[in-house]
């Protein structure tokens, strides 16, 4: 192969919670990379995502969605997000179908083309997701509109959920990558550590397992990850772990009657990091306060913000 026929680099997911940014990303890979669950602001740090073919390397920067911050949590999150605009070759802009009177949120597409993806300074396309929701002529009418509008590269209707367009999507940013050889090695699907997956499983767990705001008040960190001892590969590998809480009523509920919502999330979570690690695992769950977590920057540094 010439090396020039080959095509390399970073493109950011930029977009709105739950715009389908993760669930690209998963489907891109053939693989679960990103945690993905039904409610906003389930990604709170980039995840780098490796996809490989014969003719390209696309080193994917999925980033936390982008929304009217709250608290210091919410700015740390923003400041991930224009971390990774400025880290990019290629930025693609995120925006979701809607069903409903209007087809996709205009104001919100303004703002996130205007204030984020244009300051960047990068070639940029817009992926309208979720583009099974609408009709085809309305899919037509939008991309039109998106064209003349924002005039970005390219834009491109898909759909993350069942796969439709995708690979027209790697064929439209092929030719924008700059570099001519790959960076990783191909059998490598990220360059994330696996610890940190093993905390992103257990956080997605409780965001479907727990509701109201208890999913958006815990943190999870890994406080030891000790590997299988080469003279005893029998051993299991103990994974020690502490879900982070704001108050006392918050770990009672993460806690349960008897320590049976616990031991649930212990068992669905192992369930999936043995999946991972192709190994056996012995996971250990700790509840810990820390009051107002998300509003302390020195707490949320501490927990890789």
């Amino acid at each position: 192969m010439q090396p020039s026929s080959f095509s390399c680099g970073h493109v950011a997911f930029v977009g709105a919670p739950n715009a389908g940014k993760s669930t690209l990303l998963n489907r891109l890979l053939d693989h679960k990379l990103s945690i993905v669950t039904p409610k906003p602001q389930t990604t709170r740090k980039k995840i780098t995502g490796i996809y490989h073919d014969d003719r390209s390397q696309i080193i994917i920067l999925d980033t936390p969605g982008i929304m009217d911050p709250q608290q210091s949590l919410h700015e740390s999150m923003l400041e991930i997000t224009r971390r990774s605009l400025r880290e990019s070759d290629v930025i693609v802009a995120l925006i979701p179908f809607q069903k409903g009177d209007e087809p996709f949120d205009r104001k919100f597409a303004s703002e996130l083309i205007e204030q984020w993806v244009k300051p960047a300074g990068k070639p940029f396309v817009i992926a309208l997701n979720k583009a099974d929701l609408v009709p085809e002529e309305t899919v037509k009418e939008v991309q039109t509109e998106i064209m003349s509008t924002y005039k970005p590269v390219a834009t491109l209707a898909l759909s993350a959920l069942t796969g439709g367009n995708i690979p027209e999507l790697v064929e439209l940013l092929r030719p924008l990558l700059p570099l001519d050889e790959p960076l990783w090695p191909d059998d490598i699907l990220s360059t994330e550590p696996e610890r940190f997956f093993v905390g992103e499983i257990i956080r997605e767990k409780i965001f479907l397992q727990y509701g109201r705001e208890i999913p958006y008040s815990t943190e999870v960190v890994i406080d030891e990850f000790k590997e299988q001892h080469e003279n005893d590969p029998s051993r299991k590998e103990l994974i020690r772990c502490s879900v982070i809480v704001e108050r006392n009523s918050q770990k009672q509920i993460i806690v349960g009657q008897k320590g049976a919502a616990i031991k649930k999330l212990g068992q669905a979570a192992r369930k999936e990091i043995e999946e991972l690690l192709d190994r056996p695992v012995y996971l250990e769950i700790f509840v810990k306060i820390r009051p107002d977590w998300r509003k302390k920057k020195n707490l949320l540094k501490s927990y890789g913000y």
